[in-house]
């Protein structure tokens, strides 16, 4: 049975979840049978700002899912994000192997190492290069060569860079709870396998997952990814727009977001107000609703205005038919969908997990779709489904250098 479970561990800088799955047999569903959560500590933008604090925070959650599903777990898939991951193309060129001019798995694994020597931002590491399309003898958008027969391979990659000190501390943070690692995975990248389906990645869509100190995008467009960017802003950001605007505590204020907030300030009616005493946390007097809103939804505007910024990057604006799909704790908003097609002039709509069952109501929950989607993640990666090209993405923790396992047996001897 434990050969079965894949385990999806979403590190946030507000909460950190897990989602457990088990997958009977690789063309069985993926069934969620845990998931957990608790409030993250020692963690800011994605980036781990107190090791003892976040190992703390990780190892309450982890034994919180081992509760919850009565088996120790020994493997995760770790989301990873922050303002300091960058992406970039890049193409490998190799000459076909064979006498016979037949394209073998060796070849197009070796076009996508070509790939990755890609020359590399100081102290960056390479997380993922993703195969986008290949090109044999000039004819270019093939999307499987094997078989074919050629000369020249040509292979165009999208390659997602971290910082090599935020993945060190991301790692040792994790090992120092006994769990391994299969593999780092960028959070909305995972969170994109969930909450949209092939067809609207081939017609083109943008994954936007709004969270606490950050905002995620991906585009797809032909089934590829088009283009990855990481926005130093969140759903925090409207609390302490809230707090400092009336003036109130920032638990206040973030019980005020939750419980009446709106990002469509022109429907809430100018003389509904509330009691700010009623709210506990020792503040007096009304605020208006109406102003309220007008808060929150200033600082929404300006997050789709670096969204719509992002998509001018890649002539996108207005022009992918599939939309806008929102992800993350921070999309609950009541009306962010109506502001998102008015701001990005794209239609809109919220993500939801997709291609699974469960039990649990947690999963639906728009702040587990990037747990929920590592764990399907590594499904795929792990069943090396037929035609599924994102299989070929080598894990970094398959083949640990000596240096990384040194690291997990030393910390483990601090393990009972």
């Amino acid at each position: 049975m434990i050969e079965n479970i894949i385990t999806g561990l979403d590190i946030g800088s507000s909460h950190v979840r897990i989602a457990v799955g088990q997958k009977d047999s690789p063309e069985a569903k993926l069934r969620i049978i845990g998931a957990a959560e608790v409030p993250s500590q020692g963690i800011n933008k994605g980036v781990i700002t107190s090791i003892e604090d976040a190992n703390n925070s990780i190892a309450a959650c982890l034994e919180k899912a081992e509760r919850m599903v009565g088996i120790p777990l020994e493997q995760a898939w770790v989301g990873i994000s922050g303002p300091n991951i960058l992406s970039q193309q890049s193409k490998g060129v190799v000459a076909v192997s064979k006498v016979d001019g037949e394209i073998r798995e060796e070849d197009v694994e070796r076009a996508i190492e070509a790939a990755r020597t890609v020359v590399s931002p100081p102290n960056y590491e390479i997380l993922h290069v993703i195969p986008r399309t290949f090109t044999v003898d000039g004819q270019e958008s093939i999307k499987d060569p094997i078989g074919m027969n050629g000369v020249r391979l040509e292979v165009d990659t999208h390659i997602i860079q971290g910082l090599s000190s935020q993945i060190k501390n991301l790692t040792k943070c994790v090992y120092k709870t006994g769990l391994d690692i299969e593999d780092l995975v960028f959070s909305v990248l995972a969170c994109s396998e969930t909450v949209v389906n092939q067809r609207q990645k081939e017609l083109g869509v943008a994954v936007v997952n709004i969270g606490s100190s950050t905002t995620s995008l991906i585009v797809f467009e032909e089934g590829d990814i088009l283009h990855t960017a990481v926005l130093p802003v969140g759903s925090d950001h409207i609390t302490s727009d809230i707090a400092i605007g009336l003036r109130i505590s920032i638990d206040t204020a973030e019980k005020i977001k939750i419980e009446h907030g709106s990002c469509v300030a022109k429907e809430i009616n100018k003389k509904e107000e509330i009691d700010l005493s009623e709210l506990g946390g020792g503040e007096e007097g009304t605020a208006s609703l109406r102003y309220i809103a007008e808060i929150i939804e200033a600082r929404t505007e300006e997050i789709f205005e670096k969204i719509d910024l992002e998509l001018n990057k890649i002539e996108r604006s207005g022009l992918l038919p599939s939309g806008i799909v929102l992800s993350g704790a921070g999309a609950k908003l009541p009306g962010l969908v109506e502001l998102t097609k008015r701001k990005l002039r794209l239609p809109a709509s919220l993500g939801a997990p997709k291609e699974m069952s469960s039990a649990i109501d947690k999963i639906n929950d728009l702040s587990f779709t990037t747990a929920v989607g590592l764990v399907l993640w590594g499904g795929q990666v792990l069943s090396q489904q037929k035609g599924n090209r994102f299989s070929r993405v080598v894990s970094r923790f398959k083949s640990v250098d000596k240096a990384t396992e040194q690291i997990k047996k030393w910390f483990k001897t601090f393990m009972p």
